[in-house]
């Protein structure tokens, strides 16, 4: 699964990455992105690509309340398709999630559980495949609630040493296939393997367990002993 992420680039940076315009306006430095906080998310509108902002736990547009039942931050790749829960988003709701790395915890021997960060070898930027869903309450002008969720597939090979599932990441040249309103299901399900690319990852200290820390320290390699 994917649980935690960086997003360290300010928005500025991201929107320019992805050639997208910028709505969220943000400095960046988010060394501990969890489930239920805003992400900067990018989406298709009306043929323009933009960097906006989401909630990280998808509540469907068809759920009677955003509060209580399932609110997944992650949707299996294997699943999307069929899945109540996500096939209408996987039809028309794409978006990238667009990260500096992410945290994941292997399991020792012991029982304890050892956080490691994932970013790519040579530092660029990834790009999770993501759905999105928007929820309002009919009887209210109020705004509508705009959530969404990471896929996940099988892991690679470097990402298999310590974990069995791993966040779907698109290479740039798959971008516009995944964004695109009129993309082919099955052209699109061929995306959502595991990545190809080489990935870097090394243990850090459990200070990213809680969400109550940020800062460079999370990500800082663990000093043996």
């Amino acid at each position: 699964m994917c649980g935690r992420f960086t997003q360290r680039l300010s928005s500025s940076d991201f929107a320019r990455i992805f050639g997208a315009r910028d709505l969220v306006e943000s400095a960046g430095e988010a060394y501990n992105v969890a489930p239920t906080q805003r992400v900067a998310v990018v989406v298709e509108r009306e043929e323009e690509r933009v960097l906006d902002a989401m909630r990280w736990g998808l509540v469907p547009g068809w759920a009677k309340r955003p509060v209580g039942g399932r609110h997944p931050i992650n949707a299996r790749a294997e699943m999307v398709a069929a899945s109540p829960l996500f096939r209408h988003a996987f039809r028309a709701k794409r978006c990238l999630v667009p990260a500096d790395g992410f945290y994941e915890w292997q399991r020792l021997p012991d029982g304890r559980r050892q956080p490691h960060y994932i970013t790519t070898s040579d530092g660029s930027p990834l790009a999770f495949a993501g759905l999105w869903s928007a929820w309002s309450e009919r009887t209210s002008e109020a705004p509508a609630l705009v959530t969404c969720a990471i896929l996940t597939t099988t892991p690679s090979e470097t990402m298999a040493t310590i974990h069995d599932r791993m966040p779907v990441i698109l290479s740039p040249d798959a971008w516009g296939l995944w964004l695109g309103r009129q993309s082919d299901p099955s052209e699109l399900q061929g995306l959502l393997r595991p990545y190809p690319g080489q990935l870097r990852l090394y243990p850090v200290a459990p200070l990213v367990n809680s969400v109550r820390h940020q800062g460079p320290a999370l990500i800082a390699p663990l000093l043996p002993g």
